[in-house]
């Protein structure tokens, strides 16, 4: 089952495509916007992450930071970012972790591929208490950006 707002965030420790362990409780203090996705180089994923490139100055100044979790390994995540130019952190849920406590995993997603994230959004305050969740059971459906941006500004 997904988490809902007023639940406590379940912390994570991922490799950052920078290969740096990163942790939900190194954004304690900050607000966080959490996006998973299913993989890396698909256009739903760029569309997704693109979007929060494209609007990253709408969260500077709110105390709040950026992340995106997929499973793709630390390395390809590296070339995404670097292809992409997002100024925000990737992390590899390469074990699939992270994806499973935020209720945001396929088992069997597209060409039988077994244990994918599900495309999903959070933001977590500055506790560490979710304030937003949304996943999505369709892998082309995109985030409300705008119901993001609103709980953020709030």
């Amino acid at each position: 089952m997904s988490l809902q707002v007023g639940d406590k965030a379940p912390d994570f420790k991922l490799f950052s495509s920078e290969l740096k362990e990163v942790s939900l409780a190194d954004y304690q203090g900050k607000k966080l916007v959490i996006h998973f996705f299913p993989m890396a180089f698909t256009g739903t994923c760029t569309t997704q992450l693109c979007t929060m490139r494209d609007s990253f100055g709408y969260y500077e100044g709110m105390n709040a930071a950026v992340v995106g979790i997929s499973v793709d390994s630390p390395f390809t995540l590296a070339k995404f970012k670097e292809e992409q130019v997002y100024q925000f952190p990737l992390l590899s849920d390469f074990n699939k972790e992270a994806s499973q406590a935020y209720g945001a995993f396929y088992d069997e997603f597209v060409f039988n591929l077994k244990g994918v994230s599900k495309r999903a959004a959070f933001v977590v305050n500055e506790e560490g208490v979710i304030t937003y969740a949304e996943v999505l059971d369709v892998a082309t459906d995109l985030p409300d950006f705008e119901a993001i941006k609103k709980v953020v500004s709030a």
